[in-house]
């Protein structure tokens, strides 16, 4: 009964009035000063604000249900602004935030690199969810990431440099100590899971750079060492 009273008086309403007293409520306040409210929450609290973050600062002025009022949707307002949605954010938005992040960086983000950035960038799960997986995100935002056979072929051919340049095929941890001076290497461990990490995956790894070094005409010895001709 009180949900059909409350319809009736909802329909009673004259509609055109009801337009001109909202028109007037929301000239209250200006798209350029509510933008600039979201801006400033944003910087005090060093992320893209929640609905409920921005209502929870103290020094914000206007409610979150005025801002959607004015630009349709929450998240309409924050893109407005310059600001990126963590839970909605679009394809492209996405891509330029792992851009941006790469520049900072000065090199291929990481998912941990993501995830130390908890609520000043949306979740690692959103890439995953929107691409399929991160390396998908990474290689469309133009990082140079390689898949598959690609990515095998690229660690051999590091792994002949690396093997030519110490004089035997490398251990578990040369790689690792190389890979600290050549940020463009696979890491140890991506290395070691392209054999799912099974026992033998680094010596699994090591036979396949002897054979790309003997097919060059390399002679090695049993213990993997270059033999000087």
């Amino acid at each position: 009964m009180r949900n059909k009273t409350i319809y009736r008086v909802i329909e009673s309403i004259d509609k055109e009035k009801l337009a001109r007293f909202q028109q007037g409520m929301r000239k209250r306040y200006s798209d350029e000063f509510i933008l600039e409210e979201l801006t400033n929450c944003a910087e005090r609290i060093g992320k893209s604000p929640t609905m409920r973050e921005f209502e929870a600062d103290p020094e914000t002025t206007v409610h979150p249900q005025t801002v959607i009022e004015h630009f349709g949707s929450w998240n309409a307002a924050k893109r407005k602004a310059g600001l990126v949605p963590r839970r909605f954010a679009t394809r492209e938005e996405l891509l330029g935030l792992l851009k941006d992040l790469g520049e900072e960086l000065g090199r291929i983000p990481t998912a941990a690199d993501i995830e130390a950035r908890k609520g000043k960038m949306p979740s690692k799960s959103l890439y995953w969810h929107t691409f399929g997986s991160l390396n998908n995100a990474l290689k469309e935002a133009g990082f140079d990431i390689v898949l598959g056979e690609e990515r095998l072929e690229r660690a051999i051919d590091q792994g002949v440099f690396l093997a030519i340049r110490l004089g035997h095929l490398p251990k578990f941890s040369e790689w690792a100590t190389a890979r600290k001076s050549d940020a463009n290497m696979l890491t140890e461990w991506q290395v070691y899971r392209m054999f799912d990490a099974r026992r033998g995956a680094w010596s699994t790894f090591q036979f396949l750079i002897r054979e790309r070094l003997v097919e060059q005409g390399v002679t090695l010895d049993e213990d993997g060492a270059i033999i000087e001709d």
